[in-house]
């Protein structure tokens, strides 16, 4: 396997490989000078092993080519290159020939393009993962690449068989996609977790431990059990090292039933979502034309003109047409004196008049803030006035801009804090009419103007975890219940804050999130040539959920649907009862198809070779389930 990137990313999807499937990996990074890494806080173990690699690294190269790359191999299994630019000879270095898979996971969606045609045309039959944050230029790339592939195995099929068993196929993920439903989801209270992917929408639950006596709903099937511990600053952080009090993936019946004071996450609902209908033309509301103090005066000024109506109608005896005709031609000042008439009318005149005048200012203000409405109609909104219940998110860059877009679609009121005014988000937030603060979030009255004190969560992902970190605390200082969830890169930091803000703060929900954490395990399965439709965060553990064929997996075919389920490993959630799914894993669903996936299975449902299942598993169990290397030693 060869993984090739510039960020953290790069680097825990080796380790995923590596750690996880067993796999080895050759990591091609920029040297340790030039990489652009986030910044952060502490030093943790991946930092110092990295440091020890680089190291290492420097003294092998002593001896070789310092104009093209260097290379190391410590001990163990991983292999790494470091070069400034992925070039063609950096490429071969890096033996993409004999590659099975490569992975071009760079933060440049042209140094992606540009690293993947090169490794298509050195070896046809590599299976190739990209990193792309254009969706539609994805999409283009990826039946590119898997049309060059064809076009050479086919042209390779009279020379040798060789190619018989590669997978050749084209990946294209994006890391903004893969976690941003997670994190929007946690920054809501009552929003279930969701995986959405091609139309096909799982949903999960956090639930609080059942009262005494009482038994909770397990829902469609019980995901996981949370931590025993909730307050205490030295009890479990939720990770993989938090022994017996951590969460437990995957549970079996007797594990859920003897689990008292547990809180559990279960599959509540599965549905189809189709594909979201395109933003509609921004229009201003009606609303928008006017203040709701000048709205008022507007109606004291109707109010009075009806009034000198009926007045004039009592007085004169006129028909109430023309007694409000003639209140307007006095309102407008019109020249028609009341000169001889009675002493009412004449009154009734002059209190038009004067109102005529108020009406002059009102009506000026009305045609001033309708064009200054028109004028920012393209510009970005405040937050309104009375805004409360709202998600306050801090950075509005990749990740940001797709958290934003996955609010909006959940209908929750958002108002974005960011400093650049070229961000990339903006131009989003400008086209949903989203509330934007322009401002260092560091600076005092920043958050102020996003309303910290009224909103309902704190969602900080901006690249910086001292940024994050120094703006939930001081949310947490003006609302100590806050809901407070941080994008923070250094693991061993997170935990510390996490632990930390969750003692200091029992009453309010508290989350770090990671979102290489979130996404390299679906770079990782991709890789392995796995459908892998999404993660959930159960705490600080990822439960993935993936589409598999059952045939040859010796786990899966021929057991029934009880007996596959190994506890703590994976699951089998549904059956994929699509024609099209064992032929083309990637043929689109098309909207309506939902019942081509059975949810209800009965475990006694045996399992056949051609079936196609979803699953749900822990990361070692998709390894231990579908990993290459225990297939190769199975068939050896």
């Amino acid at each position: 396997m060869v993984v090739a990137g510039d960020d953290a990313l790069a680097h825990r999807l080796a380790a995923e490989l590596r750690g996880v499937y067993g796999e080895q990996v050759t990591l091609v990074v920029p040297p340790a000078h030039r990489s652009v890494r986030p910044p952060v806080v502490g030093r943790t173990r991946a930092t110092a092993l990295f440091d020890r690699v680089s190291a290492a690294v420097n003294r092998a190269a002593g001896n070789g080519d310092p104009a093209t790359a260097r290379t190391s191999e410590p001990p163990g299994a991983e292999r790494v290159l470091e070069a400034a630019e992925l070039t063609e000879a950096v490429l071969a270095e890096a033996s993409v020939e004999r590659a099975a898979a490569l992975a071009l996971v760079y933060d440049d969606d042209e140094t992606n393009i540009r690293a993947a045609l090169t490794a298509r045309r050195l070896n046809p039959r590599i299976r190739l993962v990209l990193r792309l944050y254009n969706r539609r230029l994805g999409h283009h790339i990826e039946a590119l690449l898997d049309q060059a592939s064809a076009l050479a195995a086919a042209g390779a099929d009279g020379a040798d068989d060789g190619g018989e068993g590669f997978d050749a196929s084209t990946t294209v993920l994006s890391d903004a996609d893969t976690a941003a439903p997670a994190l929007a989801a946690t920054a809501v209270a009552g929003t279930s977790k969701v995986v959405q992917t091609d139309g096909l929408m799982l949903r999960a639950v956090e639930r609080p431990p059942p009262a005494p006596g009482e038994v909770a709903d397990p829902g469609l099937c019980t995901l996981a059990l949370l931590s025993t511990t909730a307050s205490d600053p030295a009890g479990a952080d939720g990770s993989e090292s938090s022994g017996t009090q951590g969460p437990r993936l995957l549970p079996d019946e007797e594990a859920v039933a003897a689990a008292t004071g547990r809180g559990t996450v279960v599959l509540e609902n599965v549905s189809y979502s189709g594909p979201s209908s395109p933003p509609g033309r921004s229009v201003v509301p009606f609303g928008s034309l006017m203040s709701r103090r000048l709205r008022w005066s507007f109606a004291g000024l109707v109010a009075c003109v009806v009034g000198l109506a009926v007045a004039s109608m009592l007085v004169t005896g006129d028909h109430p047409l023309r007694a409000t005709y003639l209140t307007l031609l006095d309102l407008f000042g019109i020249n028609d004196p009341a000169i001889g008439r009675p002493m009412g009318e004449q009154v009734l005149q002059l209190f038009s008049g004067l109102i005529g005048l108020l009406l002059l200012p009102v009506l000026l203000a009305t045609v001033l803030e309708a064009l200054g409405t028109f004028r920012s109609g393209s510009a970005l909104r405040r937050p309104p006035r009375g805004l409360s219940g709202h998600v306050v998110l801090l950075g509005v860059g990749k990740i940001g801009t797709r958290v934003l877009a996955r609010l909006r679609e959940l209908h929750i009121p958002v108002v974005c804090v960011e400093a650049d005014p070229e961000a990339r988000g903006l131009a989003l937030a400008r086209r949903l009419r989203v509330p934007v603060v322009l401002g260092d979030v560091t600076q005092e009255g920043v958050l102020e103007a996003a309303k910290i004190h009224r909103a309902h969560a704190l969602l900080a992902l901006t690249s910086a975890d001292t940024t994050n970190l120094e703006a939930a605390l001081y949310a947490r200082t003006v609302r100590p219940d806050l809901r407070v969830v941080l994008r923070l890169y250094d693991d061993d930091f997170a935990t510390a804050v996490y632990r930390t803000l969750r003692a200091a703060h029992p009453g309010a929900l508290t989350r770090s999130r990671s979102v290489s954490h979130l996404a390299a395990p679906a770079f990782a399965g991709a890789m392995m040539g796995r459908q892998i439709l999404g993660a959930i965060p159960v705490e600080r553990r990822v439960l993935l959920f993936a589409a598999v064929d059952v045939g040859g997996h010796a786990q899966l075919e021929g057991r029934t649907v009880g007996e596959a389920f190994r506890a703590g490993a994976w699951r089998v959630l549904a059956l994929d009862t699509d024609p099209r799914a064992a032929s083309s894993p990637r043929a689109p669903r098309a909207p309506g198809s939902s019942s081509g996936l059975v949810w209800d299975l009965p475990s006694t449902y045996v399992l056949r070779g051609e079936d196609r299942v979803v699953l749900a598993a822990t990361r070692r169990g998709l390894a231990e389930l579908l990993g290459r290397r225990s297939r190769e030693r199975a068939g050896a």
